[in-house]
């Protein structure tokens, strides 16, 4: 369970998903707190070796580069266990720039940050885990941009509003390219915020026979307001759904607003 929801947060979502222009003008300083908790029938069984409940953060921010950080933490209730995630997102492009995942977990600790170089087409990845010696690697790419989960939640985020109907892309990790398919779940309404409102959901989910080699998906519910805030975000598995639901609005600047929409996949 430990490392499949390590991979699936690791995930790098490539550019089959288009580029274009995110508004330079809007301002992000946010960050949202959750609560989570292992969902599904066979959760009892994840249970024996990780947690069932918890907490999470979300943070977004926009860097003196003028690159979008985000950054997502999950803890246990007890204790300092931890998964963490982290982008660095160009703007201009919404593709990734960095993207880090690490945990320290019992007596099991790694992390792993990868810097990708589009005009050399190569991700730089350098590793390091418990009891073993630190790992420096390079891993070719194609040259079109490349998405990490927390691009990609960024991303719909903007397009949630015209984002329609299911787009093939691709995700890429560890130097492996994953099909799969962006669909959107329609609207339905939610309790956010102490009142009930409408909510907009997307899934990414492996390609019809091609579950095996990218088991699980991930799903998320987006406010219908201009805010787009991620109330609700699920990590799917096989055993049990990991699923954050929206506790606060700690701080949060202008959301992002919605563009000249170009689909994923052309």
């Amino acid at each position: 369970m430990k490392r499949r929801l390590a991979f699936l947060a690791a995930i790098v979502i490539a550019a089959s998903m288009a580029v274009h222009a995110a508004p330079k003008t809007v301002p992000l300083d946010e960050e949202l707190r959750y609560d989570w908790r292992l969902r599904g029938p066979l959760s009892w069984v994840a249970a024996i070796a990780f947690p069932t409940s918890g907490t999470g953060n979300l943070r977004t921010s926009v860097s003196p580069r003028d690159t979008v950080e985000t950054e997502l933490t999950i803890r246990a209730r007890k204790g300092s266990d931890f998964y963490r995630y982290e982008s660095e997102i160009e703007r201009e492009s919404i593709k990734t720039l960095m993207s880090y995942h690490g945990y320290a977990w019992g007596d099991k600790e790694k992390e792993e940050r990868t810097f990708f170089d589009y005009v050399k087409k190569v991700a730089r990845i350098f590793k390091r885990s418990y009891k073993k010696e630190d790992e420096t690697k390079e891993e070719a790419i194609p040259g079109r941009p490349l998405r990490d989960v927390l691009t990609g939640i960024y991303y719909l985020r903007i397009n949630s509003d015209a984002f329609t109907k299911p787009v093939n892309a691709e995700i890429y990790s560890d130097g492996t390219m994953y099909p799969v398919v962006f669909k959107p779940l329609g609207v339905k309404s939610m309790k956010f915020e102490g009142a009930k409102g409408t909510v907009r959901g997307f899934e990414i989910t492996a390609r019809p026979g091609d579950e095996k080699r990218w088991p699980g998906g991930v799903e998320v519910w987006f406010t219908t307001d201009e805010r787009k805030i991620p109330v609700q975000i699920s990590i799917n598995q096989t055993l049990a759904n990991l699923q954050l639901d929206l506790a606060s609005i700690e701080k949060t600047g202008s959301a992002p607003k919605p563009t000249a929409f170009v689909p994923p996949g052309r």
